[in-house]
């Protein structure tokens, strides 16, 4: 399903990374946004380093693409699709989502 990008709400990735699910996580926020807050085990790899920094990643493996409300991941999982790689989900939401579904501990911006 070449291009195909799901959407995961913030509920659905905390349940599949709690069963233990192996899933890449992919956050494309500026290095700024990430001292402020992170999804721990993230990789961190800015949307405007993506064209030239994809090769750091598994096109076989699943991957959601992470940012602040879901706009860039969105803009990062599509640009990622047209470079082959086919088992994408988008964090609907992004961080601020994951803040205040999953971890009301985390800082907001």
């Amino acid at each position: 399903m070449d291009g195909f990008v799901s959407p995961i709400s913030a509920a659905e990735l905390k349940a599949r990374l709690d069963a233990g699910e192996e899933l890449v996580l992919l956050d494309v926020r500026e290095a700024v946004e990430l001292g402020i807050c992170a999804i721990p085990g993230a990789i961190h790899i800015p949307l405007g380093e993506l064209s030239v920094r994809h090769h750091e990643l598994d096109p076989d493996a699943e991957t959601v693409c992470i940012c602040h409300h879901g706009i860039r991941s969105a803009n990062a999982a599509a640009g990622l699709a047209s470079l082959g790689f086919d088992r994408l989900l988008n964090l609907t939401g992004g961080v601020e989502r994951w803040a205040r579904d999953v971890d009301p501990t985390m800082a907001r911006y």
